[in-house]
C-alpha cells in the first residue's frame, strides 16, 4: 500500500510538472463613481473581478484533469493612473488573453495598440452598441450585452403583453441618452412608438420633495399602459414607482429591468452558480460579474475544444458555429461572427423575480432566435470582422 501511494504521488507530481501553464489577464480601469441622489447602494470594489476569480476556480478543476494550469494576472488601474501604460506593461510581460473592464475610450485605445493586434480582448464592462458597430475591433469580443440587446428584450415583452401606449422619462446623463437612442430603435424595430415623453429636470431633488414633485411632473403625460424610464446611473428613477400621477408599472432602468444577469436568476442550474458566488463574495452576482465569469468560461471551453491556446485559435473557435458555451441561461451561448458580441438570453427582472427571458416565444429568426436581440447581420455597421 505504501509503494502504491508513493507511485501515485510521483504520478501526480509528474503530471503537475508537465501541466500546460496558461495565463489570463484581468485589466480594469477604475473610475470615480458619479454623484447620485441616493447613497444607499454603490458598486462593490470587486465588481466584475469577483466573477473572473470564481470562474478561474471553476475551470481549474477541469484543468487539472486536462493537464492545464490556469492563472489569472490582475491589473487594476486607479482613476489617476495611466491605463495604457499599465496595459502596455502587461502585454510586454506576455499577456495575450485580456479580460477587461474599462470605459469605451480606454477599451478602444487598448485594442488599437500595436502590441495588442495579436491579442484577444474580452470586453466585460462597456455596453455601448457602437463598440459592436462602427467602432468594433477585430481583436475584441464582448460578453457584456449591448444596450441594444437589453432594449430589444424589453420591447419584445411590451409587444407580447400588448402594451402599446408608451410614455417615457429620460434622465439628463449621456448614458441615458444612449439608452433612449437604443430604446427608440427597438420600438421602431418591433413596430411600436411613444405616445409622449419628458426630460427629467437636472435640478430635481427627490429625497426632499419626491412625493410632491413626481405626481405633478408626470401629470401631463398622455394616457399610457406603462411608463418607461432611462436612468442608467440609478439616480432618480427609484423615486417613481407608486408615486406617478397615473398608477402604472415602470420599466427600463427601474421596475422591470432587462439585465445581462441578476441575483434572482435561478433556473437552468443558475442557483448553484449564485450560491458559489454568494459564498465567495457575500453579495449578489451582477451583470458585470457574470460577463467576467462567462468570459473565463468561454476561453476555457475554447481551449479544450480548439486544442490550442493561441489568441487566433481561440477567437476562430469562439466565433464559429461550433461554439456552444454553457452559461446557466437555458441555451448554449456563442459569439456573433460579424461583430464579436456574445449571444445570450436577456432576463427581464424585478427586484425579486425573473418575469421573462428574452427572446420571447414568437420572435423568430432564420438562423438563431438570440439574434433577434441587438443588431443582426444585415443591420451591422461593423466592418472589422469581414463578411
Amino acid at each position: 500500500m505504501k509503494l502504491l501511494a508513493t507511485a501515485a504521488a510521483l504520478g501526480l507530481a509528474c503530471a503537475s510538472a508537465q501541466a500546460e501553464a496558461l495565463r489570463l489577464d484581468w485589466i480594469e480601469r477604475q473610475v470615480v463613481p458619479p454623484p447620485v441622489l441616493s447613497n444607499l447602494q454603490g458598486d462593490p470594489d470587486d465588481l466584475g473581478l469577483a466573477g473572473a476569480r470564481l470562474s478561474l476556480k471553476d475551470i481549474a478543476k477541469t484543468g487539472k484533469f486536462l493537464g492545464i494550469d490556469w492563472a489569472l494576472q490582475e491589473t487594476v488601474v486607479p482613476p489617476e493612473a495611466d491605463f495604457l501604460e499599465a496595459a502596455k506593461a502587461a502585454l510586454a510581460d506576455g499577456a495575450q488573453i485580456l479580460i477587461t473592464r474599462a470605459p469605451a475610450k480606454d477599451l478602444l485605445a487598448l485594442a488599437d495598440l500595436p502590441q495588442a493586434q495579436g491579442a484577444l480582448i474580452l470586453n466585460t464592462g462597456a455596453d455601448e452598441t457602437r463598440l459592436r458597430g462602427a467602432d468594433c475591433r477585430a481583436n475584441v469580443l464582448h460578453t457584456l450585452p449591448s444596450v441594444a440587446m437589453r432594449t430589444d428584450a424589453l420591447v419584445q415583452l411590451l409587444v407580447a403583453k400588448r402594451w402599446t401606449d408608451l410614455a417615457l422619462i429620460t434622465g439628463p446623463q449621456p448614458e441615458d441618452a444612449a439608452y433612449v437612442e437604443a430604446l427608440k430603435a427597438s420600438l421602431t424595430k418591433f413596430g411600436l412608438s411613444l405616445s409622449g415623453e419628458k426630460d427629467w429636470p437636472l435640478t430635481a431633488d427627490m429625497r426632499r420633495s419626491g412625493a410632491a414633485e413626481v405626481p405633478l411632473f408626470t401629470q401631463d403625460l398622455p394616457k399610457h399602459d406603462i411608463l418607461l424610464v432611462a436612468d442608467e446611473r440609478g439616480d432618480f428613477a427609484r423615486y417613481l414607482p407608486f408615486n406617478t400621477w397615473l398608477p402604472r408599472p415602470i420599466a427600463g432602468s427601474e421596475g422591470l429591468v432587462p439585465r445581462g444577469w441578476s441575483g434572482v436568476v435561478e433556473q437552468n442550474g443558475a442557483a448553484q452558480l449564485q450560491d458559489r458566488f454568494r459564498a465567495a463574495t457575500g453579495r449578489e452576482m451582477r451583470a458585470e460579474d457574470y460577463a467576467a465569469w462567462v468570459a473565463v468560461a468561454a476561453i476555457s471551453d475554447a481551449r479544450t475544444r480548439a486544442g490550442s491556446a493561441t489568441p487566433e485559435a481561440l477567437r476562430a473557435y469562439l466565433t464559429s458555429e461550433k461554439a456552444r458555451i454553457a452559461g446557466f441561461l437555458g441555451r448554449p451561448l456563442s459569439f456573433r461572427p460579424w461583430d464579436g458580441q456574445m449571444r445570450q438570453p436577456i432576463p427581464l427582472v424585478t427586484e425579486r423575480a425573473v418575469i421573462a427571458l428574452a427572446p420571447l416565444e414568437g420572435f423568430l429568426h432564420a438562423h438563431n432566435e438570440l439574434d433577434t436581440l441587438g443588431p443582426d447581420r444585415p443591420e451591422t455597421l461593423c466592418n472589422a470582422f469581414g463578411g
